[in-house]
């Protein structure tokens, strides 16, 4: 059986007319940016078919009768992703074409749906009786599951919700797939960032007119110690004027109309005295269709050379099979101290801490603490996350509680 098409007369009967239908249209796509709109396009649904709970089940997981689905309706956890029970091997939807809207009168009679245990056990308890639903094919080959129910008190579904319903099938299977990819770009963008992050690498993101949109963690700490840098009315700015001048020009100089522009660079004198900040100014390549306003514009990247490595310590320990003392050694002289400065931050013997840095170069394959550096800040240390830094206790040691890591599953 083929799906009714939407008319200006099926409209009629469920008082929609096209402004109506075109906001809840428009409403699929808003949703597609967050699931909170999506919860307010799933109420003006279930409003417009006069429904009790409208239901878009997301994905089936792994676990056995358990889906991820946004409700709307008088049910715990409307309008949340959330986590319910969905025995999709007992439910009589299970198995009907993609793609086509079907009621249960269209599976079996009321007779046989009162007396079905999948009635009995879920939909009873909660004042479900009508049911209408369609399997969305996506993309990828997966399945969006769309249900619309009402009480026994209320109608039975009609042809014109049948083709309203049918209607939204393409409008919802394209708002997914939009959804898909910009959650997938985001997920990887912020893996991008705390690479970045984890490289010690500041960034500041700036709009066309110079004020800062974002700034990383590494941005936040350069800019709260106030040496050679500082936001001043959301603007950066060094803080020599001459360096000021020259950072102002290469902003300026990223936002100029050229298709040939590339990252500038300069060097910020600190007023502590300590090394240079290194500063990268690069545009952002614009694909807009249209004009936009306080749309990011220009990346400043900053390093400072003084700082100490953020590289994991589990990961560098993983990397050359350290030990935890040998570990902990290598990190402190990747953060420039001299052997002596390590041994004593560490609080070992000298002798001790020697003895740590042959091993470390027999695992390591190097000779010397530079080449021992080197390899440690080129390598993917960095990339892993960062761990609270190990110590090496000295006698008598001192027994610490272990950390309670609290974690909370997020749907």
């Amino acid at each position: 059986m083929e799906n009714p098409v939407l008319t200006h007369d099926a409209l009629a009967d469920l008082g929609l007319d096209l402004a109506g239908y075109d906001r809840l249209v428009g409403d699929i796509y808003d949703g597609t940016l967050d699931p909170r709109p999506m919860a307010h396009t799933l109420e003006n649904l279930r409003q417009a078919f006069q429904a009790n709970y409208v239901t878009l089940i997301l994905r089936v997981p792994d676990q056995p009768d358990m889906g991820v689905m946004i409700v709307a309706g008088d049910i715990e956890g409307e309008g949340e992703v959330i986590y319910m029970a969905y025995p999709q091997a007992h439910t009589p939807f299970s198995g009907q074409p993609l793609d086509q809207v079907v009621t249960i009168d269209d599976i079996m009679t009321s007779t046989q749906w009162e007396q079905d245990p999948y009635f009995k056990m879920y939909c009873s308890q909660q004042n479900v009786y009508h049911v209408m639903g369609v399997d969305i094919s996506t993309p990828d080959s997966g399945k969006l599951r769309f249900r619309v129910t009402r009480p026994k008190s209320s109608p039975n579904f009609s042809v014109s919700d049948r083709a309203l319903c049918a209607s939204f099938i393409p409008h919802l299977r394209r708002a997914l797939n939009i959804h898909n990819l910009l959650d997938r770009s985001e997920s990887i963008s912020e893996l991008y960032a705390q690479a970045i992050s984890r490289l010690s690498v500041a960034t500041l993101v700036l709009d066309e007119s110079g004020s800062v949109l974002r700034v990383n963690p590494v941005a936040q700490n350069i800019l709260a110690s106030g040496d050679g840098l500082k936001l001043v009315g959301g603007r950066l700015e060094a803080t020599y004027p001459s360096d000021n001048r020259e950072l102002q020009r290469l902003i300026r100089s990223a936002f100029a109309e050229d298709t040939t522009k590339t990252a500038e660079a300069m060097s910020v004198t600190r007023p502590s005295g300590q090394v240079n900040l290194g500063l990268v100014v690069e545009p952002i390549p614009s694909m807009d269709w249209a004009d936009e306003k306080g749309k990011p514009a220009a990346l400043v990247y900053i390093r400072d050379a003084a700082s100490k490595s953020l590289a994991s310590e589990v990961v560098t320990k993983q990397l050359f099979n350290l030990t935890k003392a040998e570990t902990a050694l290598a990190m402190e002289l990747a953060n420039g101290l001299s052997l002596e400065e390590a041994a004593e931050l560490l609080n070992i013997r000298r002798n001790t801490a020697r003895a740590h840095l042959r091993s470390i170069f027999s695992k390591t394959g190097v000779r010397r603490q530079t080449e021992l550096v080197r390899i440690l800040l080129n390598s993917v240390v960095a990339l892993g996350k960062p761990q609270p830094t190990l110590k090496v206790a000295a006698k008598p040691k001192v027994q610490v509680p272990p950390l309670t890591l609290a974690t909370r599953r997020q749907a």
